[in-house]
């Protein structure tokens, strides 16, 4: 009896499906005409990595690749298979390859083997000897090495809509004889989060409640546990959803904002480092057109410090806010950009002999400290003097925009250049 008729294995593995046309999602790929589809339809396999998150039918379509291009399906683990397990497989692979023989060589977690697992593939796939599929959760750029990149196509797999978990749901029910309501259908889909297997397993578990035939609502709240949402601290999703965040708040949308907080808070994100990301954008995208904004991002990482979860968790929402609805400008930020640009692509300047203190007699005779101007013995605290290198002099670093605080200070930094401009002439 194969798996998928193994009548102890989980729902999912029983409705696992055995055909591309039983197949449920990533019309993006397998729709007539389109990329994956095409090489099935030409009998043109070559080595691929399916990347997406968990539940969205990885595994089963590199079987049903298998299966639709007459290959012979050889499924790895890469927490559970060593290097000599893989040489042994590529042997047997490169004999089926001279009498004809094409073999697919499943790779399932293929970001968790190593660089040197990861080379012991490369001279087979060469060869053709193998068809690799590799499938994985992470981005393939940061966790596959670029020579097996370079030789196989990378395809992202999408979440499961709420219409096509809805649709495995039915499907699940009717292979149990049972009944459940729209509602509870509804529900399953939605706890599911794009997730197939999740929702047979949610299924599965409602079921033992059927009564008469039927599942009632109140089965789903006995048996879902709390919702686990699609959240790596270590991965790749940890980096979108922080810059899902930064750019909400950068683009002035408070709503935005707090939905991908609170996606991070629930997903269990260190509340310091998201009080430290708060921080840099108070820096880096409000500046000067806000100067409070900063001390808003301070005074909510003192209260996260000092409240902790979950109360800290409304400082963070509340400094989220203020961020997002704040003046916004970045001219400090390209102000420092700018000028660090100057200072490594170019000679280092000496600094001006009038900006030189000159602590002993020596120095004044060699010219330190001549000429140099007290602001508070002028008129409203304003020089002539220069005081950037001579080869910088009259460069402006600093362009403050017109929003916010920035408005003032522009005019105040316009009143001053004027100034400077008229005493020097």
């Amino acid at each position: 009896m194969s798996l998928f008729e193994n009548a102890a294995a989980p729902l999912a593995e029983r409705l696992r499906p055995k055909t591309l046309e039983e197949y449920v999602g990533q019309e993006h790929l397998l729709a007539p005409g389109k990329p994956l589809r095409a090489q099935i339809d030409r009998g043109d396999l070559r080595s691929l990595i399916l990347w997406g998150p968990p539940g969205v039918g990885k595994t089963t379509l590199a079987n049903l690749l298998a299966r639709a291009t007459q290959a012979e399906f050889v499924p790895f683990s890469a927490v559970l298979s060593s290097i000599k397990e893989i040489k042994e497989v590529m042997a047997a692979a490169e004999k089926g390859a001279r009498v004809g023989r094409r073999t697919v060589l499943f790779i399932d977690e293929i970001h968790r083997f190593n660089k040197a697992q990861q080379d012991a593939f490369l001279p087979y796939v060469e060869r053709g000897d193998i068809i690799l599929i590799g499938a994985t959760t992470e981005n393939p750029s940061f966790e596959v090495i670029s020579a097996l990149l370079s030789r196989a196509r990378v395809y992202a797999l999408r979440p499961l809509t709420m219409e096509e978990i809805q649709g495995l749901v039915h499907r699940g029910l009717e292979y149990l004889h049972l009944r459940a309501s729209d509602a509870l259908i509804e529900q399953v889909a939605i706890h599911s989060n794009g997730d197939a297997r999740a929702a047979y397993n949610l299924v599965e578990l409602a079921s033992a409640a059927a009564v008469n035939g039927e599942i009632p609502e109140s089965a789903l709240a006995d048996v879902l546990q709390k919702r686990v949402l699609v959240y790596d601290k270590a991965g790749e999703e940890h980096f979108n959803l922080i810059s899902a965040l930064h750019k909400s708040v950068r683009s002035s949308d408070p709503d935005a904002a707090l939905y991908w907080l609170a996606r991070m808070l629930e997903g269990g994100e260190d509340r310091m480092y998201i009080a430290r990301r708060l921080v840099r954008m108070a820096v880096e995208d409000i500046g000067l057109a806000d100067p409070r904004a900063v001390e808003q991002a301070m005074a909510c990482q003192q209260a996260v410090h000092f409240l902790g979860i979950p109360e800290g968790d409304q400082a963070l929402a509340q400094c989220t806010l203020y961020l997002a609805i704040a003046a916004k400008s970045d001219a400090a930020y390209s102000a420092l950009n700018s000028v660090m640009e100057v200072v490594r692509g170019g000679t280092a300047e000496p600094v001006p002999l009038h900006l030189r203190n000159a602590p002993t007699r020596a120095m004044k005779q060699w010219g330190y400290g001549a000429g140099y101007q007290h602001a508070h013995s002028q008129e409203d605290a304003v020089t002539a003097m220069e005081c950037l290198p001579p080869s910088l002099a009259g460069r402006q670093f600093y362009l403050p925009t017109n929003r916010g605080l920035e408005q003032r200070i522009s005019e105040r930094l316009d009143e001053l250049r004027r100034a400077k401009a008229e005493r020097r002439s």
